[in-house]
């Protein structure tokens, strides 16, 4: 009796909804390909804080015999979902899907301290909506453009302040006196439409980046684009995705694919890596809704990130000469998650004199990966502080990147080197820029 109860299998510890599947958990062979690829365990060389080490926690838990714990919990949550071990893995582990299936039933099983939960409450409760943003950009504007930003800082009163709340004002990014400058409802380009797409305008991105989605509008008119900008579109999902608040990301997901299928476009466009990767996967998201699944995986399939549709199309615009020497960072949602490498770098080398330099451990993740930048800051400041080395040693003029998150971090980054005067730019501005013909020297001194 005591043998047939000993050999009996545990019950798994996850719950019953979408637990971490074991069919994908044994694809992992626990090769170790993943452990250079990885930011944490390049920090920290902790077995655990490694792709393999967290799946084989998974593992244990998935057999009963490791408990969803506080040390379960901080291993996940150190983890940025930056997925540079997906593309190092040669067995095609999809730690994607693992790592976020697993952080929804931490959310759902494992308490947080009152101000953690709090603190991301907050950031939760802002970052997806625009609106809201809006109005606390607002003062941020006043703080900034008045000098008593760099009177707060320059007086040490940071210091006095939760180190999580210091960081925020840290990687604050100049706000915009054109704040609530919107976009119209469409684009037309100048002859025949050769393309009809959809364009998403995202959340941090149409209040801090704007500037970028109107680059991306009119070159995708200048290629020949008609574009539609859903006024009604809201947040994609993808923090909450990526923090492991399932319900609220398939709800959000839902109000997007409703407000773009009334738009009847071929393509949905997309200029942030985080939101694309997101939005590629709302049928894998949504696959247990009978009402949504299809029309999900339908949706996806006309996903682009703005680098993929410009290659794709014929160049019509003329580029011309943008004398430059710029580093090109890769976003990890565009390059891991996506699996974008290419695209970026074919539409940079058709720019006339733009020189494009590579950086030194490009698969390394900056640090940012979505608000990983406010929730684990001192991770997140060391990664981007190596970063920066490795862009300096380029000797560019300008940091180039596809995201939002990205662009934030280095900024940030730069800053604390006291390198106020190396700008950083989204990739479709220089694609703009040359389209445009404005001189290299005119864009530096934005």
């Amino acid at each position: 009796m005591n043998l047939v109860t000993l050999t009996e299998p545990k019950p798994s510890n996850f719950d019953a909804h979408h637990p971490p599947s074991p069919a994908l958990i044994d694809d992992c062979v626990h090769c170790g390909f993943c452990l250079p690829a990885c930011p944490t365990y390049a920090l920290w060389g902790e077995e655990m804080d490694s792709p393999r080490g967290r799946i084989y926690m998974m593992k244990k838990s998935t057999q009963g015999t490791a408990p969803l714990d506080q040390r379960f919990r901080q291993h996940m949550d150190n983890c940025l979902g930056c997925m540079a071990c997906m593309t190092a893995c040669p067995s095609g582990v999809q730690y994607d899907k693992l790592i976020e299936d697993t952080r929804a039933q931490i959310e759902r099983n494992v308490p947080r301290t009152p101000s953690d939960r709090l603190f991301r409450k907050l950031l939760f409760a802002t970052f997806p909506y625009a609106g809201r943003l809006r109005l606390i950009a607002l003062p941020m504007l006043v703080y900034q453009r008045t000098g008593l930003q760099k009177l707060v800082r320059a007086s040490g009163l940071l210091r006095l302040l939760p180190r999580k709340l210091a960081n925020m004002e840290a990687l604050l990014p100049r706000v915009p006196t054109t704040l609530f400058r919107h976009l119209p409802r469409s684009v037309q380009p100048a002859a025949k439409p050769r393309r009809r797409v959809g364009m998403l305008t995202g959340c941090v991105q149409q209040v801090f980046f704007q500037h970028v989605n109107e680059a991306t509008a009119r070159v995708l008119a200048a290629e020949g684009c008609e574009i539609v900008i859903p006024s009604a579109q809201q947040c994609c999902g993808a923090l909450m995705v990526h923090s492991g608040l399932e319900e609220d990301a398939c709800n959000l997901a839902r109000a997007m694919i409703a407000t773009f299928e009334r738009e009847n476009v071929d393509t949905i466009v997309i200029n942030a890596a985080g939101c694309g990767s997101t939005m590629k996967e709302y049928g894998y998201l949504l696959r247990d809704d009978p009402a949504w699944s299809a029309r999900a995986a339908s949706f996806s399939s006309k996903c682009l990130d703005i680098s993929e549709i410009l290659a794709d199309l014929p160049t019509q615009a003329a580029r011309h000469p943008l004398a430059m020497r710029v580093a090109y960072h890769d976003a990890c949602h565009l390059r891991h998650a996506q699996a974008i490498f290419e695209q970026p770098r074919q539409l940079l080398a058709g720019i006339p004199d733009l020189q494009v330099v590579e950086v030194q451990d490009a698969n390394i993740c900056c640090g940012s990966a979505g608000v990983y930048n406010l929730l684990q800051p001192e991770a997140a400041t060391e990664l981007g502080d190596r970063k920066v080395e490795n862009l300096l040693a380029t000797k560019a003029e300008a940091v180039i990147s596809a995201n939002p998150g990205c662009l934030i971090q280095l900024m940030s980054g730069l800053q604390r080197r006291g390198l106020n005067t190396m700008p950083t730019f989204h990739m479709v501005e220089l694609l703009d820029a040359s389209i445009r013909n404005i001189p290299a020297a005119t864009l530096l001194q934005r």
